[in-house]
């Protein structure tokens, strides 16, 4: 579910981007960079689903990651409705080891400044979607956490 909810999202903001012409911002780059690390965990989640000390690592790491995207949901919400102000330039501030913004341009390119984000549907904004979406991945990965440590502590 999780991998096919990510493969969504960057497929709905490559949509955007590339077919509406809706270029990113340094917020949306750090978005996509947190669901494609929500993509790898899930794929290495399936590959190694029957062990469950590695089951219990995966749900760890996608609340890690479900607090990351939430931060950054938060940070797009804030620039777009006035309440935070974010460093929003065109550095996408990682360090030189992983230029993704030079390997993959077409997906990890800051093209823009913050300050809104499009229309999805019915009135919702791109921002307003991803508060919402990462609430809910931080809670359904809190769950899975505590059901993976039950499951260990019930084998023994």
């Amino acid at each position: 579910m999780l991998l096919l909810a990510g493969l969504a999202f960057e497929g709905v903001a490559l949509f955007y981007q590339h077919v509406l012409e809706e270029m990113p911002c340094v917020l949306c780059i750090h978005v996509r960079i947190w669901v494609l690390a929500l993509i790898l965990v899930s794929l290495a989640a399936l590959w190694m689903r029957r062990y469950r000390p590695a089951n219990l690592f995966a749900h760890v790491l996608t609340l890690l990651i479900a607090l990351g995207l939430l931060e950054r949901s938060y940070q797009l919400l804030g620039t777009e409705r006035g309440f935070t102000f974010s460093d929003c330039g065109f550095d996408l501030g990682m360090p030189s080891w992983f230029a993704i913004d030079v390997w993959f341009p077409q997906m990890f390119k800051v093209q823009t400044s913050c300050g809104y984000t499009p229309e999805l549907l019915f009135g919702i904004t791109m921002a307003e979607a991803l508060m919402v979406s990462s609430v809910l991945l931080l809670i359904l990965s809190a769950v899975m956490v505590i059901a993976a440590l039950k499951n260990i502590n019930s084998a023994r």
